[in-house]
């Protein structure tokens, strides 16, 4: 959830800062105090386009700066982090834009300079901004897709899960048939290629670690008299000495005997000589087992010339497939590329068998895929009957009594290299096209929702999508401007109440006009310019309960100090506590429900 903004130098607005707290905050204040400078400030700071006309006179730039309180293994914190950023020492994440006059802007999120857009990918995870602005995004079906599925829950997204699945694999097999079905020279030319390696390294049918040890055998058979003089002067040393050991009779085994001897005898005064005699005898019989080894050694080392020719033309051999096959990778090289041209041309079977075999699993496939879709459509046109009741029963307690919401389900044209499923161009989210319509004449005509609605009509129409998602929704913050445009009574009641459902679980910001949808508020917070026409630190003021009832007084009469406002005032205040009591009652026991 957002924690504070801080705002220097937008519209009105020289430098203030917004503190924001959980539940339902309204922010109130005179016209043209700047209420909806903030909400544009909010939206700024989450990656709407700058427009520098909204810089305030004067100044070069604006700057915006948000502290978002966020589980550290959130979306959101997981996409920060892969940019570079990171969370504050207390945990919070701060993100930061600013806007120049020049047309440039820069945007930061955890102390890492970021695009915009990546501003605009974490809103996505936390913040709902609800008003004129948001309009086009609303206009766009996708978006309007993405409210009916969640609104339909568990149902679909496992359907929805299951179909992209299957959509998937009909995909990439209708990518390996397309191939299949290439003839061009360039395939021609590299299944040529891949067979001839292929038969080149099946012939000569190397072995893993064949090259080293082929190394190993050409230097001993290179070298067998070299070897034989060292082994059998070895042997001779050890048993039989040289010359220029004159005293010593006999090899090392001979020798170490001497030692023994002379080391037991003296273990009769000293038993640690014992223990050297036996370390003697151990070494005199490692002498002779060496002897015997080497020995053996000798009698098998020959210079065979002709299995040294062999050899030597199986290397070459060996070789030749390393550079062509193998590269730095060497022998292992050579065996991963004849398993992976093997696996190629199986996959390049243009054998008539072959590709019937294909073509049978595409075809399956694309069954499977259409059953898929085909749930998912059946899931949608259920949810959008439900949808439009539900939303429609919340449009009449928001005095929109007249208004119409439908949401209308199409098979999407096909395209030109588009997949088709079911007579229709698919993709990953199915078959169908959602429009949401909305009629201000009892249903007689409708229009698209993003181009049927006045801003304040717009805004009521969310607030009323909100409450009917409120326990699927996982944007923690929402914000709303303009709500409460053109009503007043019993429907602005309608609005505080609902509002204030919404801030059970979300954190819920509304600039309001209305002193109805205020006093539902858990948090009020009023804004004002100073003489000079603009707002400073002290512009922005956290209102607690005297303060609240004077507040709500102006909203009402026009006069913070009227006696028969201020009564309304505190009536309201109280009316709207009580109403909100049981709520938090209930709260304790289950999850809230939308209020009715």
């Amino acid at each position: 959830m957002l924690e504070e903004v801080r705002i220097r130098g937008l519209g009105v607005i020289a430098d203030a800062t917004l503190p924001l707290r959980p539940g339902f905050t309204v922010l109130t204040g005179e016209t043209g105090a700047g209420k909806t400078m903030v909400v544009a400030s909010l939206l700024l700071l989450f990656g709407e386009r700058a427009d520098t006309a909204q810089i305030s006179s004067g100044l070069d730039l604006a700057d915006i700066e948000g502290r978002l309180r966020i589980d550290p293994d959130h979306a959101a914190m997981a996409t920060v982090l892969e940019a570079g950023g990171a969370p504050d020492e207390d945990g919070s994440l701060i993100v930061s834009r600013t806007i120049n006059r020049s047309g440039r802007s820069r945007a930061t999120a955890g102390g890492r300079t970021v695009p915009a857009g990546l501003l605009a990918t974490i809103a996505e995870r936390l913040v709902a901004v609800h008003g004129q602005s948001t309009q086009l995004r609303l206009a766009k079906s996708a978006a309007q897709r993405e409210l009916l599925d969640r609104f339909a829950g568990a149902n679909l997204d496992e359907a929805l899960l299951h179909y992209q699945q299957l959509f998937s694999s009909w995909q990439s097999l209708e990518h390996e048939r397309e191939d299949r079905a290439r003839d061009d020279e360039a395939r021609i030319r590299e299944r040529q290629l891949l067979r001839f390696g292929v038969a080149q390294i099946d012939a000569i049918e190397p072995t893993p670690d064949e090259d080293s040890s082929l190394d190993e055998q050409i230097d001993r058979l290179s070298n067998a008299d070299a070897l034989r003089t060292a082994v059998q002067h070895a042997h001779a040393q050890l048993t039989v000495g040289d010359e220029a050991s004159a005293e010593r009779e006999g090899g090392v085994d001979a020798a170490m005997a001497v030692v023994h001897r002379a080391l037991v005898d003296g273990s009769e005064y000293d038993k640690q000589l014992g223990d050297y005699a036996e370390r003697a005898h151990e070494v005199a019989i490692l002498a002779a087992d060496l002897a015997s080894d080497l020995l053996a050694y000798s009698e098998h080392v020959s210079a065979d010339p002709d299995r040294l020719s062999t050899l030597m033309s199986r290397r070459v051999e060996i070789r030749d497939l390393i550079r062509n096959y193998g590269g730095a990778k060497g022998l292992a090289g050579v065996l991963a590329w004849a398993e992976s041209a093997h696996e190629s041309l199986m996959a390049m079977d243009d054998s008539a068998e072959g590709i019937a075999h294909l073509e049978r699993r595409c075809q399956q496939a694309a069954e499977a895929a259409a059953q898929g879709a085909a749930v998912l459509t059946e899931l949608r046109t259920t949810a959008a009957r439900a949808f439009e009741e539900a939303i429609s029963l919340e449009l009449a307690q928001l005095a929109m009594g007249s208004v119409m919401l439908s949401v209308q389900l199409h098979k999407r044209p096909q395209q030109d290299g588009a997949p088709t499923l079911l007579g229709a161009a698919a993709s990953m989210s199915g078959i169908d096209v959602v429009s949401i319509e909305i009629s201000s004449d009892a249903g007689r005509t409708s229009r698209p929702l993003g181009r049927g609605a006045s801003g304040g009509e717009l805004s009521r129409v969310m607030l009323a999508i909100e409450v009917v998602l409120a326990g699927a929704n996982p944007v923690p913050t929402m914000i709303f401007d303009e709500v409460d445009a053109g009503v007043g009574g019993a429907a602005a009641i309608e609005i505080g109440r609902r509002l204030a459902a919404l801030g059970r679980n979300h954190q819920v910001v509304a600039v309001t006009h209305l002193p109805q949808v205020a006093a539902f508020a858990d948090h009020h917070v009023m804004i004002e310019k100073s003489d000079a026409g603009a707002i400073t630190r002290s512009g922005i003021q956290v209102l607690h309960s005297e303060q609240r009832i004077e507040e709500i007084t102006r909203m009402l009469a026009g006069l913070a100090h009227s006696d028969s406002g201020r009564a309304h005032a505190a009536e309201l205040l109280a009316a709207a506590a009580r109403e909100k009591q049981p709520a938090a009652t209930g709260r304790r026991k289950k999850a809230a429900s939308p209020i009715k």
